[in-house]
């Protein structure tokens, strides 16, 4: 009776463990925001080097092993379109989004406190000093390229002098009052890293893994 009771408990604790390395994996990281851009303002190499760029960060923090793609619109391609089909969760295992539709409308969770980097950490947002709230993306709030003929991604993401750079606000706040969407706040006074920082950015930009 004893051993039978025995292997009841080595069975249970066996499936158990099954169950938590499986849940683990499924909330294993699939999302973050750059801890830091490659430091040239909005020249981030193209797609290519801001592919590169997260796949690099995210390798330094032990998930190199995903696919990782930058959310950025050129003047042909949309960001919605570079991610995947999710679900996406953080470095600490919450739910961004269950899906792309998901991710681009009133359900999607991203914000200050979510919307962390590769290491977990919180990003200073609105009212921080410095702000680093205004996130490169290039993008309308559905998570489409603009379509006017005007440049909003400093030259697809090549030019780190003059032009300008759509950005969205990490943080949900806009001058401290919430509701500024993550991905479609304003454009940036510049491409050049001083003139990103200049007006609460950094560089910065999210990181989905699109496998």
């Amino acid at each position: 009776m004893m051993k039978k009771i025995m292997t009841l408990i080595l069975t249970a604790l066996v499936l158990s463990a099954g169950f938590n390395l499986t849940v683990a994996q499924d909330n294993a990281m699939s999302f973050f925001l750059t801890s830091s851009g490659p430091g040239k303002g909005a020249d981030l190499g193209g797609l290519a080097g801001a592919d590169a760029h997260c796949q690099a960060l995210a390798d330094a923090a032990g998930a190199g092993s995903r696919t990782w793609q930058a959310y950025l619109s050129t003047d042909s391609v949309n960001a919605r379109d570079r991610i995947g089909d999710g679900p996406w969760h953080n470095a600490d295992g919450a739910l961004i989004a269950n899906n792309v539709d998901d991710l681009h409308s009133d359900n999607a969770n991203v914000n200050k406190e979510t919307a962390v980097d590769e290491n977990g950490n919180v990003m200073n947002g609105s009212g921080d000093s410095p702000n680093r709230h205004d996130i490169l993306t290039g993008t309308h709030v559905d998570g489409t390229a603009f379509d006017d003929g005007e440049d909003h991604t400093c030259s697809n993401w090549t030019n780190g002098g003059d032009g300008s750079a759509h950005v969205g606000h990490h943080d949900r706040l806009s001058r401290g009052n919430p509701g500024s969407p993550w991905n479609d706040a304003h454009p940036s006074r510049g491409c050049s890293q001083e003139n990103l920082q200049a007006t609460g950015g950094d560089g910065l930009f999210y990181c989905f893994a699109a496998d």
